[in-house]
């Protein structure tokens, strides 16, 4: 891509963030629009309608970016809870991140780069240079300008060659230090909201699976034996999971024949009621659709009874079993119960609100099944995404579609053409594409057996991660450059040398959390971060090999290994706070040493640093998260005991794991008010 067409690209998507910028701004406030785009609000009943049209409310219209940037971390919390906080500090870790990596490329990198003469460039022709010109590769090869270089390097090297006067940006510094800053901060909210927060179900609750089967008794039976005789004293109750997927499916039914109801009797004009019977209503007798859906709702009424009165000997063998404790709970869901390692498998129940129905009739064989196909299903998924990349970088480089399409040689001569198919097409085919992914990964993810529409989403988002690292990254880079060579797949030794040339490193994470997981999304995070930095480490000794700078490649080779071994420090660190319940980790003093470390000591004794606090950490007794957790848990308990809501809400929670799908359904009431919701309430 040359600079010119990039700047195109750049004016385009700008003119069009501007013009959906205004359209949101002047249409979020329409009383037409509020349910799509205020949706919240309307619910709360803050919205306000106005359809009066006046130029201060146009210009007001634009207020809200103001309000947006408004509300502090707090405020955050207390609206839309953690993980919304944590979306956010995904932001402010980007913009840390890159603010620095930003100077030094734009400041130092950009112009070292540009004063190569490995391309030959010729100054007088900018807007028609290839960007390829401010990369590495226009650095002359062996030249001593590459010691300055920040490649993630972990200690100054103040004079090596012809390098900069005054040594290097340490990069690696730089993000680590933020990577352990944020780990801490996320913990530390957890722990914050864990102790903040009321109790919940979830937190008293585990999920029992693949209850083995008593001839002369039922599953509910055998759970209540089983957890009556080994947990006498802190067994609560339990809930058996039934086969519902008929039952849901003609809930599901209800719902929309009740809505379609409600559709009809808030029509004005009484001749709107009536609808040809056939096909599309375009065709047949014309009918009364009051009475249509009337009748048609009664039926499915009658068989949501016939079906709910058979349901009970149904049963699957999996339930929600609840303790009068948190610590219970926490015990039982980590303790082997059966001496069969696939019998009563234990695991923390998710809220009510979290729980995923469909899948709980599956059995072990079928989960692990279902992962096996999924694993399958998401390689087909990834090697067919190489269609549409292949077809980016066919657009990215014109020279060869060309060749391939030789009848549109003398469109693609033309400058302006040439501008916007090169810089802004590949970009827009790309997204498009890419729009499908999420989707497709959550249909994925649902049938891997997950209980929770959390877990869902978490492992959607995870295999969106290795999607995107794979295709947008490697399978980009690589079919770029098999459009030239295709024998470069035959030399995988020569993988690290083709990714340094063709393109910086590039992570895309993605993170859109509907369920509040108290913070759980935010490892994800940190092992992506962790895997770019190693990726960039490859890439870099990839660099000072290709531009033959041994001694650089070299120093960088330790790079990944000491990377690794922060990592495994991170996930003892803070990794037992996000698996659970929140809990206190190893002593705040531990990270403030740390701290002052990265601040005041050569950047070699920082690694060391790391190092002696990874031995520390594994010889040490007193940083054993498991004792801080079975504290933190007994102190939040006891707590609660002085709490004169708790038995309510252990009244409550003998309920809460009731499937949806067999609460009661009062139709005839609801038919008596079109605003009136369909499922009212729940038979105690």
């Amino acid at each position: 891509m040359i600079l010119s067409a990039l700047l195109t690209s750049v004016g385009i998507n700008f003119a069009l963030c501007l013009l959906f910028f205004i359209l949101y701004s002047v249409l979020r406030n329409r009383p037409s629009y509020a349910d799509f785009y205020i949706p919240r609000l309307v619910a709360e009943g803050k919205f306000q309608e106005d359809d009066e049209f006046s130029v201060g409310k146009l210009l007001s219209s634009f207020k809200w970016v103001k309000r947006a940037c408004q509300p502090s971390e707090e405020e955050l919390l207390a609206n839309s809870g953690l993980d919304a906080v944590v979306f956010m500090r995904i932001f402010t870790f980007g913009l840390k991140v890159f603010r620095f990596a930003g100077i030094v490329g734009i400041c130092i990198l950009l112009p070292f780069n540009y004063m190569g003469n490995q391309l030959n460039i010729d100054f007088t022709d900018l807007p028609n240079k290839s960007l390829e010109s401010f990369s590495i590769s226009n650095v002359d090869d062996g030249s001593n300008s590459f010691s300055p270089l920040p490649y993630n390097m972990a200690f100054h090297i103040q004079q090596l060659g012809c390098g900069f006067m005054h040594g290097v940006y340490v990069e690696i510094d730089h993000k680590l230090f933020f990577i352990l800053q944020e780990y801490d901060y996320i913990a530390s909210k957890r722990i914050a909201y864990f102790y903040s927060s009321k109790p919940r179900p979830g937190q008293f609750t585990v999920l029992v699976r693949s209850i083995p089967a008593t001839s002369g008794r039922s599953f509910s039976e055998s759970v209540e034996s089983f957890f009556s005789e080994y947990y006498p004293s802190t067994y609560l109750s339990h809930s058996v999971v039934r086969r519902t997927s008929k039952l849901r499916g003609l809930v599901n039914e209800a719902d929309k024949v009740y809505k379609r109801l409600v559709h009809v009797k808030s029509k004005k004009h009484p001749q709107q009621r009536f609808k040809r019977a056939g096909f599309m209503g375009l065709f047949g007798r014309k009918v009364d659709l009051l009475d249509h859906y009337e009748k048609k709702l009664e039926d499915v009424e009658g068989n949501v009874r016939t079906e709910r009165s058979s349901i009970a000997g149904k049963e699957v063998p999996a339930a929600f079993v609840s303790f009068k404790s948190r610590f219970s709970a926490a015990i039982v869901s980590h303790v082997q119960q059966g001496v069969k390692p696939t019998e009563w498998i234990t695991e923390q129940a998710p809220d009510p609100q979290d729980v995923y129905w469909p899948f709980f009739s599956a059995s072990f064989i079928k989960r692990w099944f279902a992962n096996i196909v999924v694993i399958f299903a998401c390689i087909f998924v990834t090697v067919l995404f190489l269609v549409p990349v292949l077809l980016v970088q066919g657009l990215t480089h014109l020279d060869q579609l060309e060749v391939w399409l030789p009848f549109l040689r003398g469109i693609l001569n033309l400058k302006i053409v040439s501008q916007v198919i090169t810089g802004y097409f590949p970009s827009l085919i790309l997204e498009m594409f890419l729009s499908l992914v999420p989707p497709v990964m959550i249909v994925l993810s649902s049938i891997q057996g997950y209980i929770a529409l959390s877990q869902i989403e978490k492992s959607a988002c995870i295999k969106v991660l290795w999607f995107t690292i794979w295709n947008i990254f490697f399978a980009n880079v690589l079919s770029g450059s098999a459009l030239y060579r295709v024998d470069v797949f035959l030399e995988p030794k020569r993988i690290p040398e083709l990714l340094a040339v063709a393109v910086p490193g590039q992570l895309l994470n993605v993170y859109a959390p509907k369920f509040e997981t108290g913070g759980k999304f935010w490892p994800v995070v940190h092992d992506a971060t962790i895997f770019s930095l190693i990726l960039m480490h490859v890439i870099a000794i990839g660099i000072f090999g290709l531009k033959k700078v041994p001694l650089a490649s070299s120093l960088a080779i330790p790079l990944p290994i000491l990377t690794l071994i922060f990592n495994s420090y991170c996930r003892r660190r803070f990794r037992p706070s996000f698996k659970g319940y929140p809990a206190e980790v190893i002593c705040h003093s531990s990270l403030t040493y740390y701290l002052k470390l990265l601040n005041y000591i050569h950047h070699v004794a920082i690694l060391i640093a790391v190092c002696s606090f990874k031995i520390l950490d594994c010889l040490s007794t007193e940083y054993t998260p498991s004792a801080v957790m079975i504290q933190c848990l007994i102190n939040k308990d006891r707590f609660d005991q002085s709490d004169p809501t708790i038995s309510s809400f252990y009244d409550e929670l003998a309920t809460a794991y009731r499937d949806p799908a067999m609460k009661s359904v009062r139709y005839s009431e609801a038919r008596e008010s079109s605003s009136s919701p369909l499922l009212y309430g729940a038979d105690k």
